[in-house]
């Protein structure tokens, strides 16, 4: 089969990371596949490079996926990344086409949802009636309030320890700047970002966050984006207190939303309890994957 592999340019580079593109295309001008490549920028990333690459079920077995990696990886040691990482469903035929091109499983990810119209709503109201003491719960639309800006931007470092095993991902280092910018892209894209966020009553600094984005319209599914809890705050519950109150901003201010999805690594076994506490039912399993370069 004759086709051609055509680079595109990204218009629009993020906050965080900067894309290339490139196009499979036959004879007849048809797309057949594409591949993008997400080269991190911020301090910390530099090393690192995130694969997508999907060929057309039709056109699969004729070379045109190789060719799209072979330009996305050659276009990484340009770039001087140390490695690149892709995500495919466990099992799937891009998982297959990953490992038989030197790609490794370094992490496995268990993908769950909540179906808002199972929610026990009473279950809800219970959890967030527990007490807590030293602590309060916050909510905010968007980007963080001023107020609280800093301290957000300083708890973000609750994700430094989460499991991410052989992925390479590196450090995130978070300041005011990034925050802001994270939120503003969310917006650009037509969706609802909704933050809970845990605030330490001695001082009033976040010591935890839980983020969700919903569709612009409130139909389909929500996708929680991140919840952590600062080390020294751990163990109090409070990771499962902001999920419920997010499940209840869920109910309350989109009531047609169908439901929550989240995905957790397999190793982070205090965050797949809390999932499984509030009702969440695993839909399948991914694999991240990493080609040393």
């Amino acid at each position: 089969m004759s086709f051609d592999i055509t680079p595109l340019a990204d218009p629009r580079p993020a906050a965080s990371s900067r894309r290339l593109a490139w196009l499979a295309a036959g004879e007849d001008g048809v797309p057949l596949g594409s591949a993008f490549l997400r080269l991190f920028t911020k301090q910390g990333q530099e090393h690192l490079a995130e694969l997508q690459l999907a060929v057309h079920g039709a056109e699969r077995r004729q070379g045109i996926g190789t060719r799209l990696l072979q330009a996305a990886v050659e276009a990484a040691k340009a770039e001087r990344r140390r490695s690149v990482i892709a995500q495919a469903v466990q099992g799937s035929p891009a998982d297959l086409f990953l490992a038989a091109r030197g790609f490794r499983q370094v992490l496995a990810l268990t993908y769950a949802r909540l179906t808002l119209a199972d929610v026990d709503r009473a279950t809800i109201d219970a959890l967030l009636q527990l007490p807590y003491p030293g602590y309060r719960l916050t909510e905010w639309e968007g980007t963080v309030p001023d107020a609280l800006a800093r301290s957000f931007a300083d708890s973000r470092r609750a994700m430094d320890d989460m499991p991410m095993e052989g992925t390479d991902f590196g450090r995130v280092v978070w300041d005011v700047e990034r925050v802001v910018a994270a939120a503003e892209a969310v917006a650009r894209r037509g969706e609802l970002l909704h933050t809970v966020a845990v605030v330490d009553a001695a001082d009033g600094g976040v010591v935890g966050f839980s983020e969700l984005v919903v569709p612009g319209d409130g139909l389909g599914d929500g996708q929680h984006y991140g919840t952590a809890v600062l080390p020294e705050h751990r163990g109090r519950g409070l990771a499962r207190w902001m999920k419920a109150a997010a499940i209840r901003h869920a109910l309350e201010r989109h009531p047609t939303l169908s439901g929550l999805c989240t995905d957790t690594a397999d190793s982070n076994k205090p965050m797949l309890a809390v999932n499984d506490s509030l009702g969440y039912l695993p839909t399948h399993r991914a694999v991240e994957c990493r080609l040393d370069l």
